[in-house]
């Protein structure tokens, strides 16, 4: 029995060495899209399942694909630049310098937006400041380079998203274009970095004005109210924002009003989506995606779902209704998709950059803890404390994505010891009945937190970009206005985020064990068999890449 066993073992191996050896080309999908849906909790995939539609693209995606589960984000702080850098790098901010949606430049001494760069000019659009963006501060590779270095640059890359940072980041350095939202004009624009002018057929596209159709079919209700009144809290609360006015307080909403006037409001409904999904039909189309030997690859971040989260929060009817309206866009996106492509000869991933926090004032309607803070009122706080304890007033820079970046030339010129002036910040702030711990970011390591906080601290500090001190919020606890809600924290209600994988490649499934963002990107170069960005720190998914 042992020598057939034997036997049996060398005569597998061998055979599989002889594929190996004579395998003759290595086979790839059409096209790989990849998708992000901004501020998608895990928990929406099933929270709403029931209301999702058998031909939707969130069933399609569970039926259809592969869900990984237990899937968080690896480092702090969560937010929207961060999560998309990680995503397509597989790379955390310690490494890839992206430390949040802006940071005070400690070389530079003058805060920074993750995108931004004043060597660019705007393509599409007469408006100044959206146009003047690149991925330059992105300082490793991303997936969408790597198979562009694989296939000689032959393939073709493109970002599309409502927010810059959105298309930017996941198409990359060597992207052939990234295309974004304008809300002054309604129309999606470039940067040189890309193109002098836009193609032909995002002109045609701009020129129709979809964003005018959209208003005019109003923000309706997209199922019966009983349904709202089901999943949801009140229709009408103080919490939330008001984006369409202060009389507009519940649903529908009258969008009409908007028309040939104010195009930034469409970013918080769901038609954004529809929009997004409109251009990706397109560009698919006019640039011939899936039509040439090599692979190319499609980046599609929807916003909308973030704009309306922050505004309404997760039980709110605006939000179930956008993701309600998202699963029949998505549905009609994989129809599209199966019909120009072919089934199974793409391959799509569903992910998220960060996931979002309960409004606190829905919490405490549940006797749950929860709470706000505001970084920009703690910076003047922690100011007049130092002024008065230290006797100088500019010992201070920036506070922002619960980091203090204290102001090191005031320091030095004013000889104040900096060890002391953190002591003194962090006994201050560890009066603060919402404030954890704090943590000095250069001794992160000897930080008295526990280790799965820890290593999200570490693997969030870039010395260049990050601050001096990071604070750790109780549970529940959020930077935000006096409305709405945002994310940025540790807990899983932030960092636990959707990976769905479908099509070509992917074998029906779930798993259950923890991964981690920076594993997609690891997992993407084994399944097309490339090599995996340069920053990178994930894990090959193998249940997805064997």
């Amino acid at each position: 029995m042992k020598r057939f066993l034997l036997f049996a073992s060398c005569f597998l191996f061998a055979l599989c060495s002889f594929a190996q050896k004579n395998m003759t080309k290595i086979i790839r999908p059409k096209v790989v899209v990849g998708i992000v849906v901004d501020q998608m909790r895990w928990d929406y995939l099933y929270r709403f399942y029931d209301l999702y539609k058998a031909d939707g693209g969130f069933r399609r995606l569970l039926g259809d694909g592969f869900s990984c589960d237990n899937t968080m984000v690896p480092y702090l702080p969560t937010v929207t630049a961060c999560g998309h850098t990680c995503i397509y790098t597989g790379s955390v901010p310690a490494i890839h310098g992206i430390t949040g949606n802006n940071w005070w430049d400690n070389n530079l001494n003058r805060e920074m937006y993750c995108t931004e760069d004043k060597k660019v000019t705007t393509v599409g659009s007469s408006s100044i400041e959206p146009g003047q963006m690149s991925p330059a501060n992105v300082q490793v590779t991303t997936i969408t380079d790597e198979l562009r270095l694989a296939t000689n640059f032959k393939n073709k890359v493109i970002g599309i998203s409502m927010k810059d940072r959105g298309a930017i980041i996941p198409a990359g350095h060597s992207a052939n274009a990234a295309y974004w939202y304008d809300g002054k004009t309604g129309n999606f624009i470039t940067s040189t970095y890309y193109m002098q002018e836009l193609p032909d057929w995002m002109k045609q596209f701009n020129g129709r004005k979809l964003v005018d159709s959209f208003y005019k079919q109003n923000w309706n209700l997209a199922l019966a109210k009983d349904k709202y009144v089901q999943y949801c809290d009140d229709d009408a609360n103080p919490y939330e924002s008001k984006p369409f006015g202060a009389n507009a307080l519940t649903m529908p909403y009258q969008l009409d009003q908007f028309a040939n006037s104010d195009y930034s409001k469409i970013t918080v409904t769901p038609f954004a989506n529809d929009l997004l999904a409109s251009l990706a039909k397109s560009a698919i189309v006019a640039e011939h995606m899936g039509k040439t030997p090599e692979t190319d690859f499609l980046t599609v971040s929807f916003s909308s779902t973030d704009y309306v989260g922050h505004a309404f929060g997760p039980n709110s009817w605006e939000l179930m209704d956008t993701y309600v309206r998202l699963d029949e866009t998505l549905g009609n996106l994989f129809a599209f998709l199966d019909k120009t492509l072919g089934k199974d000869q793409y391959t799509v991933f569903l992910t998220a950059d960060h996931a979002g926090a309960h409004v606190p004032e829905f919490l405490a309607k549940h006797a749950i803890p929860g709470g706000r803070w505001d970084d920009n009122a703690i910076k003047k706080e922690l100011t007049a404390m130092l002024q008065k304890e230290f006797g100088i007033d500019s010992l201070i820079n920036y506070v922002g994505e619960y980091n203090v970046y204290l102001n090191r030339a005031s320091l030095l010129r004013n000889r104040i010891d900096m060890d002391k002036v953190k002591n003194t910040i962090r006994n201050y702030l560890l009066k603060n009945d919402k404030v954890l711990q704090v943590v000095d970011l250069a001794n992160a390591n000897a930080a008295t937190v526990p280790l799965p906080v820890r290593e999200m601290v570490i693997n969030g500090y870039n010395p260049a970009h990050s601050g001096d001190l990071q604070i750790i919020m109780k549970t529940g606890i959020m930077d935000s206005g006096p409305t709405g809600m945002s994310h940025g924290v540790w807990n899983a209600y932030d960092a636990h985020i959707p990976l769905v994988w479908m099509g070509w490649g992917i074998k029906p499934g779930h798993t259950t064990r923890e991964v981690y963002m920076t594993d997609i990107a690891a997992t993407v170069a084994a399944l097309l068999h490339i090599q995996m960005p340069s920053g990178c720190v994930g894990k090959v998914i193998t249940e997805i890449a064997p």
